[in-house]
């Protein structure tokens, strides 16, 4: 659901997605809602791998940064589901590239403050030199940053899927032993009265024949 809003919503803004995908079921999902797949990868849902991780941060930042208005794009967002706790996995959507900037805590603005930097809290940031450039650096560090967010999303993926599983596990184990419970009860009632039956029909047949 949230990737189709996501489409519906670059859509609505004028923009084509291009769809890539990562494990059988996400190929599936899309496939079946007539959705072109550009590159898909199977087969490491439950353990993906760093290799996978590089080969795919590789081909989407070579489309992230292709001018090329009919083979580049112009923005990475990953869609995936959020490990939390075992209990709980939510889908999110994160903005991968264009990088964007995020505005400084309010605790950082207090610590600032308390050095003395009150007026001008950002002289509170310490300074840092780039070398050779900071475009070089820059240009070293994303394909790092990509790839390493990308493994981290398929690792969340892989244990929100773990986790799911394991609940379903627990689920029917749960009620399979309500089952047994259940049936086990039932089968001693039924033998209780079958061995009640049964000794009427005796006790039955005794006075019967003392009687004659």
């Amino acid at each position: 659901r949230e990737s189709e809003k996501l489409i519906a919503d670059l859509r609505e803004d004028g923009y084509e997605p291009v769809v890539y995908t990562f494990g059988r079921r996400a190929s599936s999902y899309f496939r079946f809602r007539g959705v072109d797949i550009e590159r898909e990868w199977e087969g490491e849902s439950d353990s993906p791998s760093p290799e996978t991780a590089r080969e795919m941060a590789t081909v989407l930042l070579e489309c992230f940064l292709d001018k090329d208005p009919d083979t580049g794009v112009g923005a990475l967002h990953l869609v995936y589901t959020r490990f939390k706790t075992v209990m709980s996995q939510v889908p999110e959507v994160r903005q991968m590239l264009p990088l964007t900037v995020v505005d400084a805590p309010e605790s950082d603005e207090e610590r600032a403050t308390e050095r003395g930097f009150a007026d001008d809290p950002s002289l509170a940031q310490p300074e840092y030199e780039f070398i050779p450039s900071a475009e070089a650096v820059l240009d070293t560090l994303l394909p790092l940053y990509v790839e390493a967010r990308i493994h981290n999303v398929l690792l969340q993926s892989a244990a929100s899927e773990l986790a799911s599983r394991q609940r379903a596990m627990h689920t029917a184990t749960d009620n399979a032993n309500e089952l047994i419970t259940k049936y086990t009860r039932l089968a001693n009632s039924a033998r209780q009265a079958e061995i009640t039956q049964e000794i009427t029909e005796i006790v039955g047949g005794a006075d019967a024949l003392n009687a004659s």
